[in-house]
């Protein structure tokens, strides 16, 4: 079954979420950035206030191949008590490197590694990602304006990914601009999660407030396409 990550930005947010019954919670500051962190303070403080009613994540922001930085950024954000760090990988510079220098960290934390539908994302190397440890792989879009993920990406190879991931053994997500026209889409194909945060704001605006109907009204599509799912899931990816 699909879940839903949401991603929120503050306490309020967060209540919205958790009331509504999301699957995972995301921490980000979309106002920074495709991965924007927020504050170390402001993570653990939501982590708290969470109280292990949902699994939580963090991102670590929008940081350059730098392994070292990766690494700090990482340890620092696993610190707060999120289950899930998120990192992203916005090319193939120094991914060697970068895979080395996480490697150390992912039999302590649950890391998931973002790769970028709109920068030729290193999609041949997923078993790199499962060799260095990764509990998961998301694909998103690091530019917010220039359309959604299936703007850059065709649902067949879209597809393709979620297989491979899972035959990998690890956790699969989709993301980058999603609607509610995407989930007819995209649920077929049956990733572990569907991320949302524009779509659940005032105004499709992924930097205004959380609006409580929204987040219901993304819901509500899953669950309407789930009894669905297992046919189209075999039509769409053989």
């Amino acid at each position: 079954m699909t879940g839903m990550l949401a991603s929120v930005i503050d306490p309020r947010e967060l209540d919205i979420a958790i009331q509504a019954g999301v699957d995972i919670i995301d921490l980000k500051n979309p106002h920074t950035g495709a991965l924007g962190a927020l504050p170390i303070a402001s993570i653990r403080n939501l982590v708290t206030q969470c109280a292990g009613r949902c699994p939580v994540s963090a991102t670590v922001g929008d940081l350059p191949a730098d392994p070292q930085q990766l690494n700090k950024a990482i340890r620092q954000t696993a610190a707060c008590g999120v289950d899930y760090v998120k990192v992203g990988f916005f090319s193939s510079q120094n991914l060697n490197q970068c895979l080395q220098a996480i490697s150390g960290l992912t039999h302590r934390h649950n890391l998931v590694a973002v790769l970028f539908a709109d920068r030729d994302p290193p999609l041949q190397r997923l078993d790199e990602f499962a060799d260095a440890g990764f509990h998961g792989v998301m694909l998103d879009t690091a530019g917010k304006g220039g359309g959604g993920l299936l703007a850059h990406t065709g649902v067949n190879r879209l597809g393709r990914f979620v297989n491979q991931v899972r035959a990998l053994d690890m956790l699969s997500g989709l993301a980058g601009s999603l609607g509610l026209e995407d989930i007819p889409h995209l649920h077929p194909l049956l990733p572990d999660y569907l991320g949302f945060r524009g779509a659940l704001c005032e105004g499709s605006v992924r930097t205004a407030s959380v609006v409580p109907e929204r987040l219901l009204e993304i819901q509500a599509a899953l669950v309407q396409t789930a009894p669905r799912m297992d046919q189209a899931a075999l039509e769409l990816c053989p």
